[in-house]
């Protein structure tokens, strides 16, 4: 059986939280709510297929929806003088509706090469460019552990007609550690599609940036000692009360 789960989705709550934040009162306004978040981020997706993005989150209050665009290029998300962000303002407003007030903010990204989403998405646009595979996930990879000391291993797979072949098949290349199942590892995941001559070709990045409770540290902090159970005064019948 295999072990294919989503390692963002498996630390829900733990360490992750949602990219949609909201409560729906009915489940009409739920449906509705759902189809919108999904409406939105597939036209910031083709919106800003340059800027770079990698997350988008939503929050929504009884009157107001918030939008954080994660990108690494926020020159390109404003645009000149603003025209670009109030442009996509009047977009998302005209899909949520003129009952509640959007506002729409970004958070820069200051290392893009650890970013497994960004990863991703280069690797598809080479791959759609017919750049050699191996060379491109080589690349990707040195990237991210050169960049920064907070990438601890990476992991990259490419999975499909791979340089043209008339079979599907799949590589996969790794560097350092990237422990899925263990919670308090910080792992990022990313995917993407290249859509090239051949057929599509999907990638996914795995990125490990270290752990958020370090073993040092659980391990120089005391234990507390286990409570001694009360003791019972003996009762009638049993073999200590007969003693005395």
């Amino acid at each position: 059986m295999g072990h294919k789960v989503n390692p963002e989705c498996l630390r829900l709550n733990i360490s992750r939280d949602w990219r949609s934040r909201w409560f729906a009162p009915s489940k009409k306004q739920f449906v509705q709510y759902l189809q919108e978040d999904r409406t939105i981020r597939e036209r910031l997706a083709k919106e800003l297929a340059a800027a770079a993005v990698a997350r988008v989150d939503i929050e929504r209050s009884a009157e107001r929806i918030r939008i954080v665009i994660h990108t690494a290029r926020p020159g390109i998300l404003i645009g000149r003088r603003g025209e670009n962000i109030q442009r996509l303002q009047e977009m998302v407003q005209k899909i949520v509706g003129t009952q509640q007030q959007m506002k729409m903010d970004y958070m820069e990204i200051s290392n893009p090469a650890v970013e497994a989403q960004l990863i991703a998405d280069s690797l598809a646009f080479q791959l759609e460019k017919r750049i050699a595979f191996r060379r491109a996930m080589k690349r990707a990879i040195q990237q991210a552990m050169e960049s920064s000391k907070e990438c601890k291993g990476i992991k990259v797979v490419c999975d499909g007609r791979l340089a043209g072949s008339e079979m599907t098949r799949r590589e996969v290349y790794r560097a350092g550690k990237v422990p899925l199942s263990t919670l308090r590892s910080d792992i990022r995941f990313g995917t993407s599609t290249a859509h090239t001559t051949a057929g599509c070709i999907g990638t996914r990045v795995w990125v490990c940036r270290g752990e958020l409770v370090p073993i040092d540290r659980r391990k120089a902090q005391p234990r507390m000692p286990r409570a001694m159970p009360p003791a019972h005064p003996p009762t009638a019948g049993s073999p200590a009360a007969s003693a005395s």
